[in-house]
């Protein structure tokens, strides 16, 4: 009769039943082997490529096994949390293709039938599990404050026993009614702690998906559950939403480890079936010659937002992530070349138990081969949704004029061996600057260094000016080509460099010197796809203005 007082007492607006809130959500109906899995997000920070790692695991186990894979904001801890957190997390999420299927949408409202997906909006609900776990004496009121709090840390600091709130340092407790009316009665704020069942002597065994049978000291903290602004604390919130919401299978990382006996505990407690649990090592980075953690404050790369700005499409990310979830994973794509990524089934039994390396040089490889396997089309369609996010300049040159966008990104897309030019987006928009004017002419006079030794700049300028009364736009390649040789052999160069090299005394260079005095004066660059390509993406008109600028403008040799 007491605690039906006492909880009555702390909670008189709270009548319903915890089966009354049970009822609202039906069981899955899914077969055996389909688990449910989620990304619970706090909107409190940058969401960072460990937990994309995470949450890419969460979604790939859940629909490789025909299950739910959901979103839930848990945004209980309304002092940290940190504006436009949430839009950012989701844009990422949308940016790196990561579909779910149930929870906050990007405008706001919600999709699925176990909401609300957002923890503050289900404050109610957790206060009836509270409020019936204080009924039976499974938890209780606690008024101590930060200072008392401090007080009793100290004393046991002082006498070498374990810091926190149990046995005999929980002193509230065994408050009865009375006492705890008194407290009410005097405007004490309060916390709701659970009253411990466990023992810190007692050792507990449990299944890790990633890391196998472990053990751990059992809980016999009274943790708080509920704080003093009515909200639940992140660990009795996820007991509730993850029972209710049917969730089968939680992948974290393993910061999240120490805290598995509490979550055992409240689940043991409430009564409930547990999710199984699986921890990641952290992802790691070389800092030199050692590898270690990335740091928040330190790494740019630790956050995901930096591989949107950089752009990597998301099918980089995905490949590279299934690198690192199974060894065997490159084996297979190796015997699947054309098969997609989804068709791998991840096992969380075959995970490094140690954090793997995070590889840039290998992600760009693998970004380099994604982007070069994309049509022209699809290339277009990417770069230029990257641009309009991260560089609207670029942006609105590729899209003024889409068709010559088009021939400029289809350069050198041989489908036998196609060019792999760009690891990223932000690689594009220098790579074919010099294909617009505006940034083409804005180009120093630096170029004119990189003219090859055996070509003197008065000499570079007759011969662009000798080849541009020979160019013919709609020269087939041999004919062009055959024109260069023309040139060539009008200032004393070989035709082509066996020639050269065979008789090095007879002449001045070979064509190439030629093709690169050509190159420069097309594009102010060395380095380039096919010259012959470059000029019939550009057309006679653009062709013919830069042979002209470069033939006829005046210069110092």
């Amino acid at each position: 009769m007491q605690q039906s007082q006492l909880s009555a007492l702390l909670f008189p607006h709270v009548h319903l039943k915890p089966q009354d809130i049970i009822d609202r959500y039906d069981r899955r109906k899914l077969q055996p082997e389909a688990m449910v899995t989620r990304f619970a997000p706090s909107p409190t920070g940058f969401l960072t490529i460990g937990g994309l790692y995470a949450t890419f695991i969460s979604e790939r186990l859940a629909h490789q096994s025909g299950g739910v894979f959901y979103l839930r904001i848990e945004d209980t801890d309304k002092k940290r949390e940190v504006e436009g957190s949430l839009e950012r997390i989701m844009e990422a999420l949308d940016y790196f293709g990561i579909r779910y299927d149930e929870g906050v949408t990007a405008s706001g409202e919600e999709m699925g039938e176990y909401g609300p997906y957002r923890q503050s909006a289900r404050a109610e609900l957790y206060q009836v599990f509270i409020k019936d776990l204080v009924e039976r004496d499974l938890a209780y009121p606690c008024f101590c404050d930060a200072v008392a709090l401090q007080d009793i840390r100290n004393t046991q600091q002082s006498r070498n026993e374990m810091t926190g709130y149990y046995g005999k340092w929980a002193v509230h407790r065994g408050f009865t009614p009375e006492q705890v009316k008194e407290e009410l009665a005097k405007g004490r704020p309060f916390v709701i702690r659970l009253k411990s069942p466990g023992s810190f002597d007692r050792i507990i065994r449990y299944t890790d998906l990633v890391k196998g049978e472990l053990e751990l000291p059992e809980n016999g903290q009274d943790i708080v559950i509920m704080k003093s602004d009515g909200l639940p604390t992140y660990h009795f919130a996820h007991a509730v939403d993850d029972y209710l919401m049917g969730t089968t299978h939680v992948i974290r990382g393993d910061e999240w480890l120490s805290s598995v006996p509490i979550h055992m505990q409240l689940f043991d407690v409430l009564g409930w079936k547990r999710p199984e649990y699986g921890h990641l090592a952290p992802i790691m980075k070389m800092d030199g010659q050692s590898k270690r953690k990335f740091s928040k404050r330190k790494d740019p790369d630790a956050a995901v937002h930096f591989y949107q700005q950089q752009g990597y499409p998301k099918e980089a990310i995905a490949e590279y992530f299934m690198t690192l979830v199974n060894s065997s994973y490159e084996d297979w794509r190796q015997l699947h070349p054309d098969e997609p990524y989804t068709w791998f089934q991840v096992e969380t039994g075959k995970m490094s138990v140690s954090g793997p390396l995070f590889d840039m040089a290998k992600l760009q490889d693998i970004s380099k081969d994604i982007i070069a396997g994309l049509s022209a089309e699809e290339m277009l369609g990417q770069v230029t949704e990257w641009a309009r996010r991260y560089d609207t300049g670029f942006y609105h040159r590729l899209v003024s004029d889409t068709e010559y966008a088009h021939r400029i990104v289809g350069i050198g897309k041989d489908p036998f061996k196609p060019r792999k030019d760009y690891a990223r987006w932000s690689d594009v928009p220098n790579a074919v600057s010099y294909f617009f004017d505006e940034a083409f002419e804005a180009d120093s006079e630096a170029f004119l260094e990189w003219l090859p030794v055996s070509v003197p700049l008065p000499i570079a300028r007759q011969i662009v000016h000798s080849y541009s009364t020979l160019y013919n736009p709609g020269d087939e390649r041999e004919a062009w080509f055959g024109k260069m040789k023309r040139v060539a052999e009008q200032y004393g160069f070989a035709q082509d460099a066996k020639t050269y090299k065979k008789q090095p005394g007879c002449f001045k260079g070979h064509v190439g010197d030629v093709a690169m005095v050509l190159r420069l004066a097309m594009t102010h660059r060395t380095q380039t796809p096919d010259l012959y390509d470059i000029m019939q993406v550009m057309g006679e008109d653009r062709v013919c203005r830069r042979l002209n600028l470069f033939a006829n403008e005046d210069g110092n040799e």
